[in-house]
């Protein structure tokens, strides 16, 4: 599967070269690019459609020679576009030793991840962070064209207006400096007028509030810090997320034992030396507001215990009158009666909170990715909050069945790796991918193809997954959480993880949240999942199944790496949820 590099620059090369390319290529830039196989998109109200205009400019032998070019989209859909350059990142781990053969490259280099929004041609427009301007003339962006590689314009289209629905035709150009025409890419937009129903299964993915306040420099829960969350948590959504990980007390993830991350903690806890703790939901109850208007329809507690074992309690700070104090943490054990003491209190005032705020769901952590020999652990730190917890789901990663089978696993959220025994014994767990499913199973490295990460939508609906869980949505720290890093000189955690395992957005300017390519296609994957639902509540569950496994052959580990596939079986789930659609009306 790894691509060969070939010669894409012959010398001389007096002209451009443009390529129409789907959202399932990565355009490198020593490669001429796969061109798309029909100039069209199709999709949904309000689904995430996108396409790539690849280029590669003129040798030449400085940038004055070339000068900047303006990239249009033109055509009645044009003012929804969003124009984007496809960035290269530096990926120092593409792969560990001992790959499969699915990766497009192994060796260290640039590689095409960051979607960097195209700087406004018209200051006139008034949309903050647009990433275009639109004019008489149609949406517009000037960018400046490096030499001597092939590059790449994302254009990302989301129709939700039923009025704008059929077949219209989208154009993009791009021309010099002066205004000459360098190319001129017609696409034709199919926008089905049906919206899709909503993601009807739990899309986890966790976001660090404190990568926030550590890159952009602000203090915790300040009013930048809440400006921040608010463009994250919405960037989240944009990929279908709908759950929150909420640090009711700083996660215990990822920490080194023995260290601390930086405070994050929604729940004020107090004590005044008088046998009684007191509880401030305040600032949780502005993260609910803005949970809800982003559309997160579920909340995780933050885990009740430390990662790896559940050995020993969260990071939790207590007001006192001597001032603030690190109560709990890798000092204090998992069953010290003093934790007991303070969750008796806490979690039945937190459960009430909610209960009367919240109307939509609540998962508790025990301990995140506990191993086999971890199991008395965990048991043990699972009967400290057991009859604190009762009625409440409580769900946790781990990939051996016998915490499922022995009961102390309520939800188990199994990695796709390991998720074989659990459907064996006939459970349909929910999944989740991170470093070490980085053989044969999805996933969302930068070195992967693209369809690696879209398959996903199309294997949760085949095996009825509730939920999944990715841990990565903006970890910009090293291993361990021992330093920060600047995630756009390093996408490996300091290179722990496959490049790419660790977030999936970038840090932009003014608190941007900036999409990579993979954050734009699992959009896709998850729209994939939810056409299949609409297909499902027109037929039945094993018709729109069979668009899926092609006769049983769809498993975790096995799946074609086929872009055309995707795409057509796609059109196909389309074509034969408009002709149910038609055949009801007619009826």
């Amino acid at each position: 599967m790894r691509r060969a590099t070939t010669d894409a620059r012959p010398y001389p090369r007096p002209d451009w070269t443009f390529v129409l390319a789907d959202s399932l290529e990565k355009v490198f830039p020593d490669v001429a690019p796969r061109p798309m196989s029909r100039p069209e998109l199709s999709g949904f109200l309000g689904e995430a459609l996108a396409v790539q205009l690849a280029f590669l400019p003129p040798a030449a032998h400085s940038p004055a020679a070339i000068g900047p070019v303006t990239v249009r989209a033109r055509g009645e859909l044009a003012h929804l576009a969003r124009l984007s350059t496809v960035e290269l990142v530096p990926c120092q781990l593409p792969a560990f030793d001992g790959h499969d053969d699915g990766y497009l490259r192994d060796t260290p280099g640039l590689y095409p991840d960051l979607l960097r929004p195209i700087e406004q041609a018209d200051a006139g427009d008034a949309r903050a962070g647009a990433p275009g301007a639109v004019d008489a003339a149609g949406l517009a962006g000037t960018l400046h064209p490096r030499l001597g590689y092939w590059q790449a314009v994302w254009v990302d289209l989301q129709v939700d207006d039923p009025a704008l629905a059929g077949r219209r035709t989208l154009t993009l150009e791009m021309s010099d400096a002066d205004g000459k025409p360098l190319h001129t890419a017609e696409l034709a937009v199919v926008v089905h007028p049906v919206a899709l129903p909503a993601l009807d299964i739990v899309n986890m993915h966790w976001l660090h509030a404190d990568s926030l306040l550590t890159y952009y420099g602000v203090d915790a829960f300040s009013e930048e810090h809440w400006r921040l969350l608010e463009e994250y948590v919405a960037s989240a959504a944009a990929m279908r997320a709908n759950s929150l990980l909420t640090p009711t007390w700083t996660p215990p993830l990822d920490t080194a034992i023995g260290g601390t991350r930086p405070p994050v903690q929604l729940v004020g806890i107090s004590d005044d030396d008088g046998g009684a703790y007191a509880f401030d939901f305040s600032r949780l109850g502005r993260w609910l507001a803005l949970c809800k208007r982003h559309g997160i329809t579920t909340l995780e507690v933050a885990h009740l215990f430390t990662q790896w074992g559940a050995t020993a309690t969260p990071a939790i700070y207590v007001e006192t009158p001597s001032g603030t104090e690190q109560r709990f943490g890798w000092h204090v054990p998992a069953t010290d009666p003093s934790y007991r003491e303070l969750l008796a209190s806490l979690l039945p005032a937190l459960r009430g909170y909610l209960a009367e705020h919240w109307s939509g769901d609540v998962i508790f952590h025990v301990s995140d990715e506990p191993r086999p020999e971890m199991l008395s652990d965990y048991r043990e730190a699972r009967a400290v909050v057991d009859d604190l917890l009762d009625g409440a789901t409580i769900a946790d990663a781990l990939s051996d069945l016998a915490f499922a089978q022995d009961g102390v696993v309520d939800t188990p959220i199994v990695a796709t790796n390991h998720v074989q025994p659990f459907l064996d014994a006939g459970m349909t767990p929910w999944v989740y991918y991170c470093v070490s499913q980085n053989r044969d199973v999805a996933n969302r490295f930068i070195a992967l193809p693209s369809v690696r990460n879209r398959v996903l939508g199309r294997q949760l609906f085949a095996f009825s997954a509730p939920g999944f869980l990715h841990w990565g949505f903006n970890f910009w720290f090293a291993q361990h959480s021992t330093r920060p890093i600047d995630p756009h000189a390093d996408t490996s955690a300091g290179g722990a993880f496959p490049s790419g395992d660790p977030f999936i957005v970038y840090p932009g300017p003014n608190g941007e949240a900036w999409p990579s390519l993979r954050h734009r296609v699992f959009a896709q994957a998850m729209d994939d999942h939810r056409a299949l639902q609409l297909l499902r509540t027109l037929t039945d569950q094993a018709t729109a199944r069979s668009y899926v496994d092609e006769g049983g052959a769809l498993a975790y580990d096995a799946f074609t790496y086929d872009p055309e596939h995707y795409l057509e079986t796609r059109r196909a789930v389309d074509a034969r949820i408009l002709a149910e659609l038609a055949g009801a009306r007619a009826t």
